[in-house]
């Protein structure tokens, strides 16, 4: 099953974050993510407008409501940054790379 067929669990803390050999073969399943120190994913989009931005903003925040997993979502003119990682772990998680793949379905930028 890949990570955009499985759901969020949500982390009520007291587990470690994933280590960079439990990170690897989840990142391989991502498209055009950077991640950030081992403790954070990030992805941005380019527009040529706000609204465009903003519409696939508001598409993620559906998504995100319904896994109970919230990424930080900045909207500017021409640009959607999406800052994904646990924070009760401050660090990365499987749901992290879950949402980041639904995320990937979304669009193909």
């Amino acid at each position: 099953m890949g990570l955009a067929e499985k759901n969020c669990v949500p982390c009520r803390g007291g587990v470690s974050p994933l280590t960079s050999s439990e990170i690897a073969p989840l990142f391989r399943e991502l498209r055009n993510w950077v991640c950030n120190e081992d403790r954070r994913l990030v992805k941005s989009y380019k527009f040529d407008d706000f609204k465009s931005a903003m519409e696939l903003a508001n598409k993620i925040a559906i998504i995100a409501e319904s896994e109970g997993h919230h990424p930080d979502l900045l909207v500017r003119w021409g640009e959607l940054r999406i800052d994904l990682w646990t924070h009760k772990v401050d660090g990365l998680t499987e749901s992290d790379f879950i949402l980041a793949a639904k995320i990937d379905q979304l669009t193909d930028h």
